[in-house]
C-alpha cells in the first residue's frame, strides 16, 4: 500500500462521513519558492488524490502566509533594490515589489512566479491569501477569543519550554501582533487590553500610540503557533504536513495540536513530517542566478513535470531524496521509463501504480524515448531535430519529433547548462597530440578501423562485432589482458573523435553519425597541414568558473532545549581539536569529502557532506572541533572515524565550527 493510501485510511477512520476532505499546504511568500517548500504541496496532493481513489471528494487548499512579517532580504531581491531593508517587520502584502513588474506587492510578485509553474504540473488548489482573510476580518472571533484565553495559551507555550518563564511573562504575553499604522511594521507592544479583550492600547517603536479594536480593527496577526490552529478549525482541515522542524517532539506541531483542541475545541489534522530534498551535482551555470534556493520552475527546465512529481511520490514524506543534475538524472528518467511503461503494459505490481496515478496530472501519453540517447547523440547532431529523426532511424528506434520534442528541449540544457563536460562535439581537426603519443600497434589499430569504415557498407551488428575484433587481430587472439586492449582501443577512438576518454556507445555513435562527419578524424596517412597546426597551437579560451552564488532561506524555527544530561554523561563525549591534513573528494559521491586530521595522537579520516559549502583548500590547514570517539562506521565505501561540529540552518546552510590556530591539536574541549 502506498504511503498516501495509509494516511488517507487514517483520516476517513477519524471521520469517515465527511462529505469534502480539505488536505491543506502553506508557504510563505518570503521568495523564490523552492524545491523544498514544494514538497508540501506534493504531499498534501498524493494524500488528496488517494481519498478520491477510495472514492472520498477532497480538496487541496493552499494557503499564501503573505501577512507574516519580512524577516529578511533574499540575496537576488538585495541586488535589485538595495533600500529593502527598511521594510524589515512589515508583512510581505505590504512590502513593495522590487522587481520593475506589474505586481503590486512583494507578495503577489512572488505568488504569481510559484503559481505559474504549479499550473504547468497540472496541480489544482485552492488559494487562501491570508492578507485578505485577515484584513478582511474573517478571524476576528478567533483573535478576540485567543486574547480572552491568553493565560491558557502561554501556560500551554509554556509547558513545552525548558526553562522557567519570568515573573510578570504569562501577564505581559498577548497571542497577537498589531501592524502599526503610521510605520506599518508589528514592532508595537500591547499595554493594556480592556476587560473584554475587545481593545487594547499599544505603543509602536516609531513613536505612534493608539487604541486597536479588535472588532473592526483588523491589522493583526495571531502569533504562528497559535494562528495554525486556529486556520485548522477556520478550514476544517483534515490533513497538513510539515517539515521535520515542525514534526520534531515540542516542536510546532505538538504545540499547536494542544492548542486546536484546548482553545479553539478542534481536533488538529492528521500530520505528516517531511525530510528536506537534496541535490546532487553541480547547477554549473544555473547557480549564478538562483544560487541554490532551485525552484519549481528551475527543475521544468531539466525536468518533465511527471517525473518530479515521480520523484515525490515514490520516496516515503520521512526519507530524503536527491534531485539529479548531473548524470543521475538520466538513470531517474530510466527508472520513470520502465516504471511507467509497465504502468502502460499492465505488468506493474500495486504499488508502482499507485505511485503512477499520484503522479500523472496529464491525459496525454508520455513518450519514453530514452534521455540518454538524446544527450549523447543530440549533441553530436547539434540537437538538429531533423538530424536526430535520421540517427534513431539508423540505429533502430525511429523516433519521430513529435515523440521526442518535449524531452529534447531538456536534455539540451540540462547538458550544456549542468553537465557541459558531456557534450560530445567532434574535433575540428586530426588531433595529433593524441596521436603522436600512441604506439605503433595503437596507430595500426586506428588506420585498420578508418579502412573498414571506408570500405563496404554494414550493419549495426557487422559494425560492433568489428570494434571488438580489430584489437584481436592487432595483439592475437591469445593475449592475456584483450579486454584491457580493447577498452585502450575505445579509448584512442574517443580520444581521436571527441577528445576525451568516454563518449556514447561507440558502434551507436560510429553507425548513427554520417561517416563524412568523422572519418576524416581517423586518417593519418598524410602529414599535419599548416590549418591543423594552427588550430591546434591557438590558446585554449578558459571560462572563468563563477563561484555559485548561495542564497539562504528564512531561519529555522529554533528548537526546544533537549533534555538534560549529566556532568558525567557529557564527559563521555571526547570533543577534541584537530588538524585538518587533506581534504578529497569521493569517486561517485557529490556531497562528501574524505577529510584526513591529525588529532593530536595519530592520524584519522573523517567523511563529511560539506562538499557545497567549501572547497578543500578552504579547510587544509585549518583546526576543527571533532567528536573524536563515535563509533566508526562506513560513508560512501570509507571508513569515517569521528564527526565534526558544525551549525547548520536554513538561513546559513552548513558552516563548520573552527577553533583558533593558537590551541594546540589533541586539545579537548570541555
Amino acid at each position: 500500500m502506498h504511503w498516501s493510501d495509509k494516511i488517507a485510511e487514517k483520516i476517513i477512520s477519524r471521520n469517515p462521513n465527511k462529505e469534502e476532505y480539505v488536505c491543506a499546504a502553506g508557504i510563505s511568500p518570503s521568495g523564490s519558492v523552492h524545491i523544498g517548500n514544494f514538497r508540501d504541496i506534493a504531499t498534501s496532493l498524493f494524500v488528496a488524490k488517494a481519498l478520491e481513489r477510495k472514492g472520498k471528494k477532497a480538496k487541496l487548499l493552499f494557503s499564501w502566509d503573505e501577512y507574516d512579517r519580512v524577516r529578511k532580504i533574499p540575496v537576488n531581491v538585495a541586488k535589485v533594490r538595495d533600500d529593502m531593508e527598511k521594510y524589515i517587520g512589515v508583512s510581505y502584502a505590504d512590502t513593495p515589489n522590487p522587481f520593475d513588474t506589474e505586481e503590486k506587492s512583494y507578495a503577489e510578485y512572488f505568488e504569481k512566479e510559484f503559481e505559474a509553474s504549479i499550473k504547468k504540473f497540472g496541480i489544482k488548489m485552492e488559494y487562501r491569501y491570508q492578507a485578505q482573510m485577515n484584513k478582511s476580518g474573517k478571524y476576528k472571533d478567533y483573535v478576540i477569543e485567543a486574547l480572552r484565553k491568553r493565560g491558557e495559551i502561554f501556560d500551554i507555550l509554556d509547558s513545552f519550554r525548558t526553562q522557567d518563564a519570568q515573573e510578570g511573562e504569562r501577564e505581559a504575553y498577548y497571542p497577537v501582533s498589531i501592524y502599526c499604522p503610521e510605520c506599518h511594521r508589528d514592532t508595537t507592544k500591547i499595554l493594556g487590553l480592556s476587560e473584554d479583550c475587545t481593545r487594547a492600547d499599544y505603543i509602536c517603536k516609531c513613536g505612534y500610540k493608539g487604541e486597536h479594536d479588535f472588532t473592526k480593527d483588523y491589522n493583526c496577526k495571531l502569533a504562528w503557533k497559535v494562528d495554525w490552529p486556529m486556520r485548522w478549525k477556520y478550514e476544517q482541515v483534515d490533513f497538513e504536513p510539515g517539515g521535520k522542524d515542525h514534526a520534531s517532539p515540542g516542536g510546532s506541531y505538538d504545540t499547536s495540536k494542544v492548542i486546536a483542541k484546548k482553545i479553539f475545541d478542534y481536533d488538529a489534522p492528521v500530520f505528516q513530517g517531511y525530510e528536506f530534498i537534496g541535490i546532487k551535482g553541480s547547477t554549473g551555470k544555473m547557480s549564478g542566478s538562483s544560487g541554490l534556493n532551485l525552484t519549481p520552475s528551475t527543475l521544468l527546465s531539466i525536468y518533465q513535470p511527471e517525473v518530479i512529481l515521480w520523484l515525490y511520490a515514490k520516496s516515503e514524506p520521512n526519507k530524503a531524496f536527491d534531485f539529479c543534475f548531473d548524470d543521475g538524472i538520466l538513470r531517474q528518467y530510466f527508472e520513470f521509463d520502465r516504471q511507467y511503461n509497465s504502468y502502460l503494459d499492465g505488468s506493474a505490481d500495486e504499488y508502482i501504480k499507485d505511485i503512477m496515478n499520484s503522479c500523472l496530472m496529464f491525459d496525454e501519453k508520455i513518450r519514453t524515448v530514452p534521455m540518454s540517447h538524446l544527450v549523447q547523440l543530440g549533441s553530436i547532431v547539434d540537437f538538429n531535430p531533423d538530424m536526430l529523426e535520421t540517427v534513431f532511424e539508423k540505429i533502430g528506434t525511429p523516433y519521430k519529433y513529435e515523440d521526442f520534442k518535449e524531452r529534447l528541449g531538456l536534455a539540451e540544457y540540462w547538458l550544456e547548462n549542468c553537465s557541459p563536460e558531456n557534450v560530445n562535439k567532434l574535433c575540428p581537426v586530426r588531433n595529433w597530440p593524441v596521436y603522436n603519443e600512441l604506439n605503433e600497434q595503437e596507430k595500426a589499430a586506428v588506420k585498420m578501423l578508418y579502412e573498414y569504415l571506408s570500405g563496404n557498407e554494414y550493419t549495426l551488428e557487422d559494425l560492433n562485432k568489428e570494434l571488438y575484433e580489430i584489437p584481436k587481430r592487432i595483439y592475437g587472439y591469445d593475449v592475456e589482458n584483450l579486454k584491457a586492449l580493447q577498452g585502450t582501443f575505445f579509448k584512442d577512438v574517443y580520444k581521436l573523435l571527441l577528445n576525451k576518454e568516454k563518449g556514447p556507445r561507440l558502434y551507436l555513435f560510429l553507425y548513427a553519425i554520417e561517416k563524412d562527419r568523422f572519418l576524416s578524424l581517423l586518417d593519418f596517412s598524410t602529414p599535419i597541414t599548416e590549418e591543423e597546426t594552427k588550430v591546434l597551437t591557438a590558446p585554449e579560451e578558459v571560462e572563468e568558473e563563477e563561484k555559485p552564488a548561495v542564497e539562504y532561506g528564512e531561519p529555522d524555527e529554533v528548537a526546544p532545549v533537549a533534555e538534560e544530561i549529566s556532568i558525567d554523561a557529557f564527559r563521555t563525549i571526547d570533543l577534541r581539536v584537530c588538524r585538518v591534513l587533506k581534504c578529497a573528494e569521493i569517486r561517485k559521491s557529490h556531497s562528501c569529502y574524505k577529510i584526513t586530521l591529525f588529532d593530536g595522537i595519530k592520524e584519522r579520516v573523517i567523511v563529511s557532506s560539506i562538499k557545497q559549502y567549501y572547497k578543500p583548500e578552504e579547510l587544509i590547514g585549518r583546526k576543527i572541533i571533532v567528536v573524536a570517539n563515535l563509533q566508526p562506521t562506513r560513508f560512501v565505501g570509507v571508513k569515517s572515524e569521528g564527526m565534526l561540529l558544525a551549525g547548520t540552518n536554513n538561513a546559513c546552510g552548513c558552516q563548520v565550527v573552527f577553533v583558533d590556530d593558537i590551541i594546540p591539536e589533541g586539545t579537548r574541549i570541555c
